[in-house]
């Protein structure tokens, strides 16, 4: 018996490789399915299953290309009722690779159909559960991402059967492999660590504590953000299907010459330039916006772009094809191309070329009690700028940014010093802000981590709040 995870940090997302005796499954694959093919050709066994727990709202699996490449069936749980072929495996269901075997058990609560796997060694003995978003470490999935229209309490409800009934019962060695790790927002208390133990968890975890009915609904409830935008587009092409990977590589790593990158300009289309953040304010296309390849790219990109306009890519070179998988893990399959020879080719040929003022926070201190009309704009989310903020600064987070009403909150003669926690999210804000014609703004190098170190601001009566 052999377990691989596979781990993508980007989406905080695990897969799973499980192998016995020559035969393998693969558990909750990403769209790129590559990886899953390697790993099975180097270790020369046949993929046999692809066990999905449940229709993901974070990024776009890779089970019906998977299955087309490998011949293997897609496996979901009871109710699961997506509009390709599958196969939907009946509560207690059990699934034979090589010694082995998988068994199905219907878990519902994060989504109706959420399913997690038990796998039984050669003795038949129950030695790990594959959980998706069911149980993480530290965590529960969040109630509120059904694919039906039950209410998040209603959820949370159905999600208290399935603990007390079908995971505390488990025996405490069990190994515990969940879908997702810190970052992921399909949680909202995940622990640092992608494994776990059933023991382990029923020390530390908030929602396997004792608790009655109702105080469980609470725990699990309260104090859950807003889902990202792009969560239901997501989830709807997991349940409908998609285009194939290799269709969107030909349309997508298209080379355009810099006369074509110019008539998608003038059509509005959307200039998405995956470069490193502190590249990208040196000089950009003007109407361009930065999400950097070193971040958390896909999940901005899924949270500010629109999935129904065209995108055009300026990359680095070579990072063309990475840029665009990225993408389409969470669904973006209209892209056009890539401007051939990245930036380098648009600024060489004298084009009208944009940038932002990157400063240091010790700048931001001296300016901040001398220039009237300077207005700092802290775009991190809510919970982090109530841990410590500059005094009197507009709090909008990032994922906001994208509602146009909100530019009602600037005028044109403020000038705005943009900041986040380290210099990426803040970049992005940038670059929003420059597309929609706001010209004075200023990148704060190294956000709040440096801001709050900065013995001037500090200095500065009533300049900084710390809580």
């Amino acid at each position: 018996m052999y377990i691989q995870q596979l781990y993508t940090n980007c989406l905080s997302e695990a897969a799973y490789y499980i192998e016995s005796d020559g035969e393998a499954a693969i558990i909750d694959p990403l769209r790129d399915i590559e990886p899953y093919l390697t790993v099975s050709k180097e270790r020369d066994t046949s993929i046999k299953y692809i066990f999905e727990t449940h229709f993901h709202a974070d990024f776009v699996s890779g089970h019906i290309d998977l299955a087309k490449a490998t011949g293997a069936p897609i496996i979901y749980g009871p109710g699961a009722n997506p509009a390709y072929p599958v196969h939907n495996a009946k509560d207690g269901e059990r699934f034979r690779i090589g010694k082995i075997s998988i068994e199905a058990v219907h878990t519902p609560g994060h989504t109706l159909e959420s399913t997690c796997y038990v796998l039984r060694d050669e003795n038949d003995k129950p030695h790990a559960i594959f959980t998706g978003d069911t149980l993480f470490v530290g965590d529960v999935g969040r109630p509120d991402l059904s694919s039906g229209n039950m209410s998040r309490e209603e959820l949370a409800d159905i999600l208290y059967n399935t603990i007390q009934q079908k995971i505390l019962p488990l025996a405490d060695d069990i190994l515990v492999y969940p879908a997702h790790g810190p970052g992921s927002s399909c949680g909202k208390n995940l622990g640092p660590n992608t494994i776990s133990t059933i023991g382990e968890e029923k020390k530390n975890n908030y929602a396997l504590q004792p608790q009655d009915r109702e105080a469980f609904i609470k725990a699990v409830t309260e104090g859950l953000g807003d889902a990202p935008k792009y969560f239901p587009v997501n989830a709807q092409i997991n349940q409908k299907g998609y285009r194939n990977l290799q269709d969107l590589k030909k349309q997508g790593l298209q080379a355009l010459d810099l006369n074509t990158f110019k008539k998608w300009m003038a059509k509005d289309a959307i200039i998405l330039d995956s470069r490193p953040a502190t590249t990208f304010t040196q000089a950009f296309v003007p109407g361009s916006i930065s999400i950097g390849l070193e971040g958390r790219f896909a999940e901005w990109a899924g949270n500010i772009l629109s999935f129904d306009e065209p995108i055009i890519l300026i990359t680095e070179p070579g990072k063309e094809e990475e840029s665009l998988i990225r993408l389409a893990r969470v669904g973006f399959e209209k892209i056009q191309g890539y401007l051939k020879g990245g930036f380098e080719t648009y600024s060489k040929a004298g084009e009208k070329i944009d940038m932002i003022i990157d400063i240091e926070a010790d700048e931001l201190a001296m300016d901040i009690p001398h220039d009237p009309q300077l207005l700092v704009l802290d775009v991190r989310r809510q919970a982090e700028f109530n841990n410590g903020h500059i005094v009197n600064a507009m709090n909008l987070p990032l994922h906001e940014m994208i509602d146009p009403a909100l530019l009602a909150n600037f005028e044109d003669h403020q000038n705005v010093y943009i900041h986040c926690a380290g210099g990426y999210r803040s970049v992005i804000a940038a670059s929003l802000l420059k597309r929609q014609g706001f010209h004075n703004v200023r990148n704060v190098l190294g956000g709040w981590d440096k801001i709050k170190l900065e013995d001037k601001i500090k200095q500065v009566k009533e300049a900084v709040m710390l809580n």
